[in-house]
């Protein structure tokens, strides 16, 4: 495959993880997956966001940091490749939305120090997915912590998502928008996007507002 280290991305609900287990099975390549159901903060964050949102982004730092510093020090990252679920500096763009101030300093402290040995995904694939459709794959999958989420808490995920791959011009970022695609479910769809990831793509973003064969 052209990338060694591919980093699926999108919002809550955009098919991120279905769609990193379905490219590491087909390019046989070592599979890193968000470990959010390990996070014993967040059912009760999204009930009371402002009592829990430190402690919260905090385990998903340290858990993002051990899993992607594994990587770093894998010889697989060079022999064969590794897709994951998600890009650490996901944690900034959380936490910004729901640390305080006083929290945010510190919070960027200890995740910039933990950055600069962490290496970079070679692609990153992002699945621009409209709210209204977040919504519906979060209540289809019927995880009870999830069932207080607000449109508006998505939207303010998604802009923060564009803020930040503002910041990341080094990287190579191709954003599908998912309106009308489903990988999972449509074959000739997940082939288009297979086809996608083969295509050598400059350093910035590129908007892939339609899949073609």
């Amino acid at each position: 495959m052209r990338y060694r280290y591919i980093t699926v991305e999108g919002n809550i609900g955009a098919g991120k993880t279905s769609l990193a287990t379905m490219l590491s099975k087909d390019y046989g390549g070592k599979l890193i997956l968000e470990q959010f159901a390990d996070n014993p903060f967040l059912p009760h964050f999204y009930k009371n966001p402002k009592q829990y949102a430190f402690p919260l982004e905090l385990f998903f730092l340290a858990e993002r940091y051990q899993q992607l510093k594994d990587v770093a020090q894998s010889p697989d990252l060079f022999n064969s490749c590794v897709v994951t679920d998600y890009l650490f500096a996901k944690s900034h763009l959380f936490a910004s939305i729901n640390l305080e101030d006083e929290e945010m300093k510190l919070f960027k402290r200890l995740a910039q120090i933990m950055q600069t040995s962490l290496p970079d995904p070679d692609l990153l694939f992002y699945l621009h997915t409209p709210v209204p459709k977040l919504l519906e794959n979060i209540e289809k999958r019927g995880r009870p912590y999830e069932k207080d989420i607000t449109d508006s808490y998505l939207k303010e995920i998604q802009d923060g998502y564009f803020d930040l791959f503002k910041t990341l011009n080094h990287l190579r970022i191709v954003v599908l928008d998912t309106s009308h695609v489903d990988f999972v479910n449509n074959p000739s769809h997940y082939k288009a996007v297979l086809n996608l990831l083969q295509q050598e793509h400059e350093p910035g973003t590129k908007v892939i507002s339609r899949l073609t064969s």
